[in-house]
């Protein structure tokens, strides 16, 4: 399961564009000698600038999900997971969210599917896409997180159900400014930490994500 998330629409680039439309003189209209760029192209450059912003902040990013789990001797689960939000407990930091999860047996049989909240822990994050930006202001982005979650035991359908482990993929769009990127980044810096305020951190940002993507 795919949950994309859309953000800011094209709405502020459509007023600037009504804007310029009655300032910006008609081609009837003498040009006016200027020092400077003209007034049609600052607008116009203006009017870019939003659409691309807009286009931007359209689609901060995705997350998919991956769950893979076992009950009995050779039955299977398999399902997503979409978190709602992250909170620090026990001096771990878990996800909560919502598992949908369908149970088959060995033979293929379908026994039933299950839709209910649980909680499980952070264990481990990779950013195989980290890079680093020129400059002297030069700063990591990750343009793809993997967060992997688990593994957890737990009760569906009746059944002593095992989660080998629940695998979050989250991309971010690349692009100057990225707040998502940079973000994942922080993720797998938390990560090799476990003090207690570096926990608490971690709860944070991930939450901030989940904002950005709006999951």
């Amino acid at each position: 399961m795919k949950f994309s998330k859309s953000g800011v629409t094209g709405i502020a680039a459509a007023s600037i564009v009504a804007v310029v439309a009655a300032l910006v003189p008609g081609a009837q209209a003498a040009p006016q000698p200027t020092e400077g760029p003209s007034v049609a192209t600052a607008a116009q450059t203006a009017v870019s600038q939003v659409s691309q912003a807009s286009q931007a902040m359209a689609a901060p990013g995705e997350i998919t999900s991956n769950v893979r789990g076992t009950f009995g001797r050779s039955g299977v689960v398999r399902g997503t997971f979409e978190p709602k939000r992250f909170v620090f407990r026990n001096g771990e930091v878990y996800a909560v969210g919502t598992l949908q999860a369908a149970l088959r047996r060995g033979d293929g049989s379908f026994v039933g599917s299950a839709d209910r909240q649980i909680s499980i822990p952070v264990r481990n994050a990779t950013s195989p896409s980290m890079a680093v930006g020129g400059g002297q202001s030069a700063m990591r982005t990750c343009d793809i997180l993997r967060l992997v979650l688990g593994p957890l035991d737990l009760d569906l359908l009746g059944l002593q159900v095992h989660l080998n482990r629940v695998v979050l993929t989250i991309t971010a769009v690349s692009g100057p400014g990225n707040l998502l990127g940079n973000l994942l980044c922080a993720v797998v810096g938390l990560l090799d930490r476990t003090s207690l305020l570096s926990q608490l951190r971690l709860a944070n940002v991930l939450d901030r994500i989940l904002s950005i993507l709006r999951v």
